[in-house]
């Protein structure tokens, strides 16, 4: 029996045994949730702290010991974790769940890196990283990698990518770095160059399924969209049941025009997040474009339903459905919550989008229906305008 330690491995290379008592073996890992702090935000949460990266390792790790078994406690874990556990998704599938009396978690200074990532606070996080980092001449890539990490959540770009680029420095074989570098890439609104990342970090690990997936989105902004599906193809290989992924691979089947294909991907969505509110929109522009209004409607407004924001650009779309099936008192309704909710720096371009589409249903349904002229007038291009 081997004790893995689970709150070393957010900040260190390696995690897995460098050795193993002989075989059959048991590896016990207490306190499992201490691998992956999550004081950060979703969307920019550090690589070495999620469990699809860190548990991936193990998963190759053990593919490469077959006769070992991992019994990992998540009794303390919170609620999304365990959620994700028990889904048995990826890597999760060769580690057995047990729950035992639960212990505190492991006490750390306050001034670490562990500490750091299981705070709310991207201040605190970003002064920690930068004092670790200034107290090391020679900071190691994940040190490197944190530091880029706090840099990104506080707008600090310019210096995460130099982070960044002395992590790759460091370490130009680890495929966290790349990842990273992927990451960072997209807030820098340089697509191309994300995309390149995320495929080095796809060739270091082609085990790594956020990596394909990521790569597949950038490939999908690109308008790639052939490439795109092969990345995002791999990415569902490893993790069948991602529903980000199955989302990009739609909006790639979309571009494309096989647009049965693509309903399917976006139903597939639905099925494993309900309560995600793009699948129900990408759903119905996918519909609306087959010309099925009813169903397109439906999504439309189940999407409404889940989505807190009321996305403007879907609401305007909604009203389009409804002026396509001539409901003009729903067309026009929707068509004036979306100039409404929609930002006004940004209200010309959803007019000038809603005239465009209105036209084409004109071209395909012939003369205007009372409920398109209704939302054409609410949308029409100001006296003069050029």
């Amino acid at each position: 029996m081997v004790d893995a330690h689970a709150h070393e491995w957010p900040f260190a290379r390696t995690t897995t045994p460098s050795s193993i008592p002989s075989s059959p073996a048991l590896i016990v890992i207490e306190r499992l949730d201490e691998a992956f702090p999550d004081g950060q935000a979703a969307g920019v949460r550090l690589v070495l702290t999620q469990a699809t990266y860190q548990l991936q390792r193990w998963l190759e790790w053990l593919t490469r010991h077959p006769t070992v078994s991992v019994l990992g406690d998540l009794s303390s874990a919170a609620p999304p974790l365990l959620q994700e556990a028990r889904s048995h998704r990826g890597p999760w599938s060769r580690i057995e769940l047990v729950e035992v009396a639960p212990t505190p978690a492991r006490a750390a200074d306050p001034d670490s890196l562990l500490q750091a990532f299981r705070q709310p606070s991207p201040v605190e996080r970003y002064e920690v990283c930068a004092r670790t980092a200034a107290m090391s001449p020679h900071p190691d890539a994940a040190i490197l990698l944190a530091v880029a990490s706090s840099c990104l959540e506080v707008g600090r770009l310019d210096d995460a990518l130099a982070s960044l680029d002395r992590a790759r420095q460091v370490a130009p074989d680890w495929e966290a770095v790349s990842f990273e570098l992927g990451k960072a890439w997209l807030r820098a609104d340089d697509t191309a160059r994300a995309a390149a990342a995320f495929a080095e970090a796809t060739r270091l690990m082609p085990s790594f399924a956020a990596a394909h997936a990521n790569l597949g989105a950038a490939l999908g902004e690109l308008e790639r969209p052939d490439e795109a599906i092969v990345a995002l193809d791999a990415a569902l290989s490893l993790d069948p049941e991602s529903y980000s992924a199955h989302n990009s691979r739609g909006a790639c089947l979309r571009d494309l025009g096989r647009l049965e294909e693509a309903a399917a991907s976006f139903r597939r969505v639905i099925e494993l997040r309900p309560a995600f509110p793009f699948g129900y929109y990408n759903l119905g522009q996918v519909l609306f474009l087959r010309g099925v209004f009813d169903e397109a409607r439906q999504a439309y407004e189940e999407g409404l339903r889940n989505d807190p924001a009321r996305t403007p650009w879907q609401l305007a779309r909604l009203a389009l459905v409804c002026a396509a099936m001539d409901d003009g008192p729903s067309a026009a309704s929707r068509a004036q919550e979306a100039i409404q909710r929609v930002h006004p720096e940004r209200r010309t371009e959803l007019a000038a989008e809603m005239r465009e589409v209105l036209d084409a249903l004109v071209g395909v349904q012939g003369p205007p229906s009372p409920a398109i002229r209704a939302v054409a007038d609410l949308v029409a291009e100001p006296p003069g305008a050029a």
